[in-house]
């Protein structure tokens, strides 16, 4: 059934807004900080929060020693959280504030859980630092101390008890769970065993005071936990205000998804603030549900939890615009740092996969067909490291290019630089001649001298070019080496069996072509295959992408592959969420809209100058969706069936029936195409 909300609010596709609140701390005065509290819950609330969280007693204040066991001040806390509770309510989202909480006759540091008008339950702090500055245990009582599972707050007696799961009851996978400051620094954490019972937004309410490196220490260990138990993790410490007697406070705040960062706050600052993010409850669900090794945790280790309902509120401001980092290229990260470990891991992974496999053959030769564009040319680059890192001689590659009808001059010029740079034994086998007789021996009318370039004619070149090299490996005792990416296999854009998709090893099966330019680049940068090839390299990627087999129109424009298929990089977009997380796609529309939506979009990144100015509305977006599905799920599976062997090289991304995706070759993409009319506009 579509979802009743708008097409364009990110709840409606399975985002939770949570807010990182960063009070200024007016020590032992409730009053005061509780006014710090309103100010930030009803700023949240206009920015559509679903969620706030507020750090370690922020209603008191952390570092008040003895005054914590003062009664006119914790009868002001149990006040200020009557009037903090009204206040949640009025802004239609939950908070979760920090307080010193009484029970029987010892005092606990909790997490108080307020929405809908009334205390949802408190969780008590499962460790307490006394070693070195902490002195915890004189005031309070660890969870384990206290003699009832629920505690009289205000005339109202509500859930007391560590571990304690929220869900909402309306917003499916909107679920989360809290622990305080230490229990995140135990071995065992609280929130570990809050993940195992479902809870896939954790929250730390943290003090923490700040010396040299635990800013780093705190945002490893946030990350790790949101990575491990598969799940976001809020963290917000406090900060300006607190009592600098012996200590002194940063106000860190960070929000991680799945081992991401997703937003950090300003780190020292004398006012209050807030830290931001939408949290994708969908997309930890998705990966929790292929993760076996996560399910099967749950059913050794998870323990019964209480779950504690409670209706989300739809905000009158729901946002339209999404709040989390997006990159328009997931396969290629915009950090530079990040993109040059990535390039150096992606191509030692392609250049290690070619040497096993050179030395379990005992192959000393390969052939490989270039052609002068992206692809041929980053598997030679590959083929000329390997063979260098084996102290092979580079003469020992055969490299051909085998120009056809409709071959450009300028990629044959580029196919033949590279290879004289590179130093590889090159040589030409024009197929034409070949491609004619097989035309005219079944007959088909472009031997006749009739301009049909139908697939048969398409094919017949492709089929060509494989069928040589496949023979010219049996002559020189070597293995074809294949060059079609990761992309090509997705669309089955390549000719099956003896074609292009087919080879003795592939070392670009697991490479997206929008990371493939990068590689190029990255390699010509470092001059890791000589100096003599860089300006060639360069030459390659300012080559439009065309297969090359239809000879050019009357206006001279050459074939070109992203008029027929669709841009690469919406279609790496589509791969990347449709194979990595399983996400709908109305979803993935709508993630592509946020992300290729504006041409002028400045708060994000863009990692490929020549995407800067581009921008594709929504319309454009779903009609190469609509035919991506197509292909992905029902036309070209058979092909992906037989694939040759190849690395896996990028996260969730082979394609290969022995990896990541497994599926039928004769499926229907029927509930994809569905899915994506009911629920996605044409405009």
């Amino acid at each position: 059934m579509p979802d009743s909300r708008p097409f364009h609010v990110p709840a409606t596709h399975g985002f939770v807004r949570v807010v990182a609140a960063t009070p200024v701390v007016h020590p032992a005065d409730p009053v005061a900080n509780a006014a710090e509290h309103i100010t930030l819950i009803r700023r949240a609330a206009e920015q559509g929060a679903d969620l706030i969280v507020f750090p370690e007693l922020s209603l008191s204040g952390y570092a008040i020693d003895d005054l914590h066991m003062q009664e006119a001040l914790l009868d002001e806390v149990d006040r200020q959280i009557e009037i903090l509770t009204a206040v949640a309510d009025d802004a239609g989202l939950v908070a979760v504030i920090g307080a010193p909480v009484r029970s029987g006759d010892a005092l606990f540091n909790c997490a108080v859980v307020i929405g809908g008008g009334e205390v949802l339950g408190v969780v008590p702090k499962t460790y307490l630092p006394n070693y070195r500055e902490y002195y915890e245990k004189r005031w309070f009582a660890p969870a384990p101390a206290r003699t009832e599972d629920s505690v009289v707050l205000n005339g109202e007696t509500v859930d007391f008890a560590p571990g304690l799961i929220f869900e909402a009851v309306n917003r499916p996978g909107f679920v989360f769970a809290v622990e305080i400051c230490e229990d995140f620094w135990a071995p065992q954490p609280p929130s570990t065993r809050a993940a195992l019972a479902g809870a896939r937004i954790l929250l730390n309410l943290s003090a923490s005071n700040i010396v040299i490196g635990k800013a780093d220490e705190r945002a490893m260990l946030s990350a790790s936990q949101s990575s491990r138990t598969i799940s976001a993790y809020v963290f917000t410490a406090s900060g300006w205000g607190e009592s600098t007697t012996d200590l002194a406070w940063d106000g860190q705040a960070t929000i991680h998804e799945l081992g991401a960062r997703l937003a950090e706050g300003e780190r020292f600052a004398l006012t209050s603030h807030l830290t931001v993010a939408d949290i994708d409850v969908d997309r930890i669900g998705l990966d929790r549900l292929r993760n076996g090794t996560f399910a099967e945790c749950v059913r050794s280790e998870g323990e019964a939890a209480t779950v504690i309902p409670f209706a989300a509120r739809e905000n009158a401001t729901a946002p339209t615009s999404l709040r989390r980092p997006l990159d328009r290229f997931p396969f290629v990260p915009d950090d530079p740092a990040r993109l040059d470990q990535d390039c150096f891991e992606a191509f030692n992974i392609q250049v290690q996969g070619l040497m096993r496999r050179m030395t379990a053959t005992g192959a000393r030769t390969l052939v490989i067909g270039v052609s002068g564009g992206l692809d041929s040319t980053q598997a030679l680059l590959v083929a000329c490291r390997a063979f260098d890192r084996l102290d092979l001689p580079r003469s020992a590659i055969r490299a051909y290019t085998m120009p056809g009808f409709a071959t450009s001059e300028g990629t044959r010029a580029n196919a033949w630089a590279l290879m004289n740079a590179l130093g590889v034994t090159g040589e030409e086998i024009d197929i034409r001649p070949a491609a004619t007789t097989m035309l005219r021996d079944i007959g088909h009318p472009f031997a006749d001298g009739q301009p049909v370039h139908d697939v048969t004619f398409e094919n017949v070149q492709a089929g060509l070019r494989t069928d040589y090299l496949f023979r010219l490996a049996n002559q020189t005792g070597g293995f074809v080496l294949g060059t079609g990416d990761l992309s090509e296999l997705a669309l089955g854009w390549c000719t099956y069996g003896v074609g292009d998709h087919m080879s003795h090893y592939n070392v670009n099966g697991g490479v997206a072509k929008t990371l493939i330019r990068h590689l190029i680049r990255w390699v010509a940068d470092r001059e890791l295959v000589g100096a003599e090839a860089v300006s060639t390299l360069h030459a390659v990627l300012e080559t439009e992408i065309s297969p090359e087999l239809v000879p050019a129109g009357a206006d001279g424009k050459l074939q070109s592959t992203e008029a027929t298929v669709g841009p690469y990089a919406l279609n790496d977009f589509f791969l990347f969420y449709i194979s990595r997380f399983g996400l709908k796609p109305s979803k993935v529309a709508y993630l592509a809209l946020q992300a290729w939506g504006d041409a002028s979009r400045g708060e994000w990144p863009v990692n490929t100058p020549e995407a800067e100015k581009v921008a594709y509305d929504l319309a454009t977006i779903k009609h190469w969706l609509r035919k991506f599905l197509l292909r992905f799920f029902q036309t070209s599976q058979f092909k992906r069936s037989a694939l040759p062997n190849g690395p896996k090289v990028v996260t969730g991304g082979s394609l290969s029936p022995r990896g990541d995706w497994r599926a039928p070759s004769d499926a229907s993409a029927r509930v994809w195409l569905d899915e994506l009319e009911a629920n996605v506009p044409d405009a």
